[in-house]
């Protein structure tokens, strides 16, 4: 079985314009007689690859501990889209894994979990058919879902349809179609997010 490893590495990750960049901190070294190596560190919730909770913008939604870890680990289906995905392009997203998943099996529901790869905005129109689907994850390249420069609408709709957001991810070595994956995140409790280290495996 092949494992794809779609996170990236903590302290060389992408971190959103005007969050706190992840710290270490080397309390102890083998190097300088100490009995072991020992490492401390800080980072935001929302560094490199995480997942955000309803929390995040609502402030009586789901904290990160209180989100069922089936929306995080299940099959789920990869494509790639460039620029931004409208109403139309969500639309064929889902048709395409839904037919996928019909072909793999009866127990597959790949459609439940997207994942994006390439350098995709989610726009409101878009997010609002995924809302509408009720899927359980949405998964992109960028720090955010949506626009940089104003993502609130769409995690509006995203986080108030309880859709968990897989956000910097790469799929950069990995080809279109069903995986399993298991993205389960950090357990923070009482967080708006947390940092996972997000897996692909082939079926």
């Amino acid at each position: 079985m092949k494992i794809y490893d779609i996170s990236q590495e903590v302290f060389g990750c992408v971190v959103f314009p005007g969050d706190p960049a992840p710290e270490r901190k080397i309390l102890m070294k083998i190097s300088d007689g100490a009995v072991c190596n020992l490492t401390a560190f800080s980072m935001c919730a929302h560094n490199g690859t995480h997942v955000d909770a309803p929390y995040h913008f609502y402030e009586e939604g789901k904290k990160i501990d209180e989100v069922a870890l089936n929306k995080f680990v299940g099959y789920a289906y990869m494509t790639e889209c460039e620029g931004d995905i409208s109403a139309k392009d969500a639309q064929n997203i889902l048709s395409r894994a839904k037919e996928a998943s019909k072909k793999a099996g009866a127990s597959v529901d790949a459609d439940r979990r997207i994942l994006i790869k390439g350098k995709a905005v989610l726009t409101e129109e878009a997010a609002r058919i995924f809302a509408d689907e009720k899927i359980l994850l949405y998964a992109n390249e960028s720090q955010t879902v949506g626009p940089e420069d104003a993502p609130k609408a769409v995690h509006l709709i995203m986080l108030g349809a309880e859709i968990v957001l897989l956000e910097g991810i790469r799929l950069s070595d990995v080809e279109e179609g069903i995986y399993v994956l298991n993205a389960a995140p950090i357990n923070l409790g009482e967080s708006d997010g947390a940092p996972c280290r997000a897996i692909l495996m082939e079926i």
